[in-house]
């Protein structure tokens, strides 16, 4: 099936542009409502101040009238703009009751030579206007001038609504602020995407080694991150145990040819002897013999291949039964006792106070027993003991086997239960392929339980059987 390969970018390039982009949207939508609410503010701030200086002119207005001390008001006509914080130049007129322009700022202007009535019968001091001429918006603030409940007139300011919102400066504080955290976000992003890329691909390029065969691996363990140490702790594990594994394999090939090939020359050099009459007599019932029993060795472990095959395939039906665990492992012990020639080792069995059902395959729990107690009993060099304890907790039942053997290194406890691993110690010791201890685990996960190794020092070595209740 053709599949069409997809353009692959780095992960660097994939977050940082992809980043950079959000960033830059986020931002430009925040300099958006700021600059909104920057114009916003700043025309209520200014149209505040227009009236506090229409309603200062119509006071000093006033104290002239009256005949107080003299205030000038020209002072605030010529200064206006300075007064408002603006550039521009706001008009600013005294009219009368009626509308006539009294004096202004503007004696030229055209615009308004006689103030319409409706501005100033308008109850709403700031009034936003529209130039019919080109459409542009503009506010009219007025002030009465009051003298003894009298009024005299009024104080109007006109300034276009442009002027009143034009911050050129604080625009630019936004725009500075808005670029240098778009700079300072991308150079974050970049700076952090690229630490975490680096391991990445440095895993990267050392499963490229491994896919070559190269198990010699150098990663770098010296990263902050929890989530990237442990990718990279995890692939170096991995790596050594696929070096294990690949060595457990070539040394599985050397060790099934060796283990086959012995019982095989064996009977072929018996049985040649035989054809030839080399031997006669109850020398020749010896060979054959000999023969039988080689062959027999030799058909235990093509058994033992096949029911490992059979069982990883979950080919071999299991029939789970009622027992009580008691009198069940008794009887297990009692039949592997009475085929054992060897008295040098002591037998013992803790069994439980109570009575304990279990639900369970016996033949298949037979198995597992027998395989660990005849470990037990290779591993016990001259005289030993070998303890079967029964203990249980809240749903388990516990089946601890110990044994005063040697021992498994500490290096090869980790690969017992790998299929056809066989440790240094039994490797010329004791023929087979290494498939009883990942058999027996097999089967006891099989049944609702499981089989671990729980210690193993100098002093011996105790695993662990567990059944559901």
């Amino acid at each position: 099936m053709f599949i069409k390969n997809k353009k692959r970018i780095s992960l660097l390039r994939y977050w940082t542009s992809r980043y950079l982009v959000t960033l830059c949207i986020g931002l430009v939508v925040i300099a958006i409502i700021s600059a909104l609410w920057i114009r916003h503010t700043t025309l209520e701030n200014r149209l505040d101040m227009t009236k506090l200086m229409a309603e200062e002119i119509a006071n000093r207005f006033v104290d002239i009238s009256e005949g107080r001390p003299n205030r000038e008001v020209s002072g605030l006509l010529t200064n206006r703009g300075r007064f408002m914080n603006i550039e521009s130049d706001p008009s600013i007129y005294i009219v009368d009751t009626i509308g006539t322009i009294l004096s202004s700022n503007r004696p030229t202007d055209r615009m308004f030579r006689q103030f319409p009535r409706e501005i100033l019968s308008n109850e709403k001091n700031v009034q936003k206007l529209t130039f019919e001429e080109d459409g542009r918006n503009f506010y009219v603030v007025k002030a009465p001038i009051d003298t003894q409940n009298f009024s005299l007139g009024w104080v109007v300011i006109i300034e276009l609504e442009e002027n009143l919102t034009r911050v050129n400066q604080e625009y630019r504080q936004l725009a500075i602020m808005i670029i240098s955290l778009a700079l300072l976000g991308w150079a974050a992003i970049y700076y952090l995407s690229r630490r975490l890329a680096n391991p990445i691909k440095d895993v990267a390029r050392a499963a490229k080694q491994v896919q070559a065969g190269d198990y010699n691996i150098d990663l770098p363990d010296d990263m902050k991150e929890l989530e990237v140490y442990e990718l990279v702790q995890s692939f170096k594990e991995m790596s050594n145990r696929l070096q294990k594994l690949e060595s457990l394999r070539t040394e599985l090939l050397a060790g099934v040819t060796h283990e086959l090939k012995t019982p095989v020359t064996s009977i072929s050099g018996l049985l040649q002897a035989l054809n030839d009459n080399v031997v006669t007599g109850e020398d020749a019932k010896e060979f054959l013999k000999l023969s039988l029993n080689e062959t027999s060795k030799m058909k235990i472990m093509v058994e033992d291949l096949l029911a490992f095959n059979s069982f990883a395939a979950n080919a071999i039906p299991v029939t789970m039964e009622t027992h009580e665990i008691k009198k069940l492992l008794l009887d297990f012990i009692h039949q592997w006792e009475i085929v054992q020639e060897d008295e040098s080792i002591v037998m013992t069995v803790t069994p439980l106070k109570e009575s304990r059902i279990v639900h369970v395959d016996p033949m298949r729990l037979q198995q597992i027993l027998s395989n660990l107690l005849n470990n037990a009993k290779h591993a016990i060099e001259g005289t030993g003991k070998i303890d079967v304890i029964l203990a249980e907790n809240s749903n388990q039942v516990i089946i601890d086997i110990t044994d005063t053997g040697s021992g498994i290194p500490l290096e090869e406890q980790d690969l017992i239960f790998e299929r056809f691993f066989r440790g240094e110690g039994k490797k010329y010791k004791v023929r087979g392929l290494g498939l009883g201890l990942p058999f027996s685990k097999m089967i006891a996960q099989s049944i609702g339980g499981d089989l671990v190794l729980t210690e193993s020092t100098a002093a011996g070595t105790t695993f662990r059987i567990t059944l559901p209740k």
